[in-house]
């Protein structure tokens, strides 16, 4: 085991100074994901600073209607939230969806938004990665790869990103609250996560030292939403492909007004389909639009020699997850007896 000193910080300013003076450093939060990469030897980290008992871990509506949720909020307790559930739906369903309830229980805003791939070639320390080793070369792209990404990956990473929060998050024009030694910073959901290019080390944005103090979900009146993810089983897996969708209709529900749609389990970040969306805004949302419309998405789609299966099932999930919407919405609200 290789020792490692331990900071519990009680601010945010003194969070930050511990990590900014001790070279080597990483935040911890529910330490769901970091764990077990220091128990891999991925992470090697020489001082864990513990946000544990810092006060962010409240969720609160604004006075403008946006939710506030804190960055060490867990899982559970957001999934839970009447709030969440009776306005964003799409953030309840996405949370209940990602892991056991036990690991809801622990895991956080912050750290859902911040966990690293599930590439197991990254998780192998025996094997090349550039994610992990930057020059080292990418194994999975001669491996095995049907888990891997279809759209937006490079020569030097085919890594897909595993968060099902954070697809939500796109889908509804979330942003992500930082802070820094510079102070307070907002950065939208949408631009939070990166492609990996040629530095697929860097997964965000974040500045170094900065902490996820809390994500801002704008209030949408009148949208419906919905997530729906596929996996090898059931349960307590990562997606091969989700999608995350909010639909707002005219008032008889047949012209959408607007669209968000994102997917996960395709690339290295959460991807916004901003081609499919721009096709239905304004447009029926019948079968055959949508379907042409989510093709259009997807025709930007590189699937490698085992992952090809990747697009027609994100293809099939978006076309149903958008038609359930549809149906939602010339429906109506349910009527009380």
């Amino acid at each position: 085991m290789k020792p490692f000193a331990y900071v519990r910080a009680t601010t945010l300013q003194e969070a930050t100074a511990a990590h900014a003076g001790r070279p080597g450093s990483r935040y911890l939060a529910g330490g769901t994901n970091l764990v077990d990469l220091m128990k891999l030897g991925v992470e090697r980290p020489a001082t864990l600073v513990d946000l544990a008992r810092l006060p962010l871990s409240g969720i609160e509506e604004l006075p403008d209607g946006t939710l506030r949720i804190g960055g060490t909020a867990r899982n559970s307790d957001t999934a839970a939230h009447p709030l969440v559930r009776a306005r964003h739906p799409v953030l309840a369903q996405a949370l209940l969806a990602g892991a056991s309830a036990q690991l809801r229980n622990v895991a956080t805003t912050g750290g859902n938004l911040l966990q690293r791939t599930r590439c197991p070639y990254f998780q192998d320390v025996s094997t090349a990665c550039n994610k992990r080793e930057p020059g080292s070369g990418c194994a999975a792209r001669d491996a095995v790869h049907r888990d891997h990404a279809v759209l937006g990956h490079s020569a030097h990473c085919i890594a897909t990103h595993p968060s099902d929060l954070a697809v939500a998050l796109v889908a509804l024009d979330a942003d992500i609250e930082l802070y820094g030694g510079q102070g307070t910073r907002t950065v939208p959901a949408a631009s939070f996560h990166r492609l990996p290019g040629e530095q697929p080390e860097q997964d965000t944005v974040l500045q170094h030292g900065e902490i996820v103090t809390a994500v801002l979900v704008p209030p949408a009146p009148g949208a419906l939403s919905l997530y729906r993810k596929a996996r090898e089983r059931a349960s307590y897996a990562f997606a091969l492909a989700s999608v995350a969708a909010v639909l707002e209709s005219g008032p008889d529900g047949r012209v959408v007004r607007r669209v968000a749609l994102a997917f996960g389990g395709l690339a290295h970040r959460p991807w916004r389909a901003t081609t499919a969306e721009a096709r239905l805004t304004g447009a029926e949302p019948t079968a055959e639009a949508v379907r042409e419309a989510v093709e259009a998405e997807l025709a930007q789609a590189r699937p490698l020699r085992d992952n090809a299966y990747k697009v027609a099932l994100a293809r099939n999930l978006a076309c149903d997850v958008l038609a359930a919407l549809a149906r939602q919405a010339q429906d109506g609200p349910p009527r009380t007896p």
